[in-house]
């Protein structure tokens, strides 16, 4: 009865070469769906990924596509589609987290953060609903982070860039739910990748952020994923414009 099954359904997982996003195709092919495995720079991660979930028994794909132009993420899901025949589940799981403080701050480290974070986001929903309609419906997974409730000293466009797209899921799901596609947001903490270990190899930040979490540890990339799963799987049928924390219970917030 609890059993998650994706059997049959097309996932696009952006930033999936790596990290959380990477965790996310793997579980999602392990129940499964069919993946296309998105990057930017690393081909043979992407690849590795894409050829890990064939050995699941699935179809994969890794494309290539920068989600801040417009033209590459409608190439995107134009592949997808030609690859894997439709569109029912989006993981927007990209992103970049870069130190700034706000007097020394750029204007070229600003646009990058809110291209990526949040255009980027928006590019990849305005191309995945369509194919979702025509699909019947289907489950957008937009990632946000723990910053984006409680901000993020030094990172403050970070933190704006997260807070965006929690506003963008609370603005989606009443505006999809006729078209039966449920938007739904992740908010992780800390997690163990390869963007947060050169800061968690500091044993002072370590320690800094250990103690902020109850459960006394980071959080595990499958950790994140058995989240995506919940979300786009028949558990969670009545459940959008949600935000998930998951996170140890280092933000406490509804």
């Amino acid at each position: 009865m609890f059993g998650i099954d994706l059997a049959g359904r097309v996932a696009l997982v952006t930033g999936g070469s790596r990290g959380l996003g990477r965790a996310a195709a793997l579980a999602l092919a392990r129940a499964g769906a069919d993946v296309a495995v998105n990057y930017r720079r690393d081909a043979r991660a992407a690849v590795d990924v894409a050829m890990r979930c064939e050995e699941l028994g699935v179809r994969a794909v890794a494309v290539k596509a920068n989600v801040a132009s417009p033209a590459d993420v409608k190439l995107l899901f134009g592949a997808a589609e030609l690859e894997l025949g439709r569109l029912d589940i989006l993981v927007a799981s990209a992103g970049i987290w870069k130190r700034a403080a706000i007097e020394k701050m750029t204007d070229r480290q600003l646009a990058e953060t809110l291209d990526i974070n949040v255009r980027g986001v928006f590019y990849c929903c305005r191309e995945a609903v369509p194919l979702m309609r025509k699909a019947g419906g289907g489950r957008i997974i937009l990632v946000a982070s723990t910053a984006g409730q409680r901000g993020e000293a030094f990172h403050s466009h970070y933190a704006a860039s997260k807070g965006a797209v929690i506003s963008l899921t609370k603005s989606l799901a009443p505006e999809l739910a006729a078209d039966h596609i449920l938007v739904n947001c992740i908010a992780p903490g800390w997690f163990d990748t390869d963007m947060s270990r050169p800061s968690l190899g500091e044993p002072e930040v370590r320690e800094q952020v250990l103690a902020t979490i109850p459960l006394g540890r980071v959080g595990r990339p499958e950790e994140f994923a058995g989240a995506v799963l919940f979300l786009v799987s028949e558990l969670s049928t009545f459940v959008t414009g949600e935000i998930l924390n998951v996170n140890g219970g280092a933000v406490l917030v509804g």
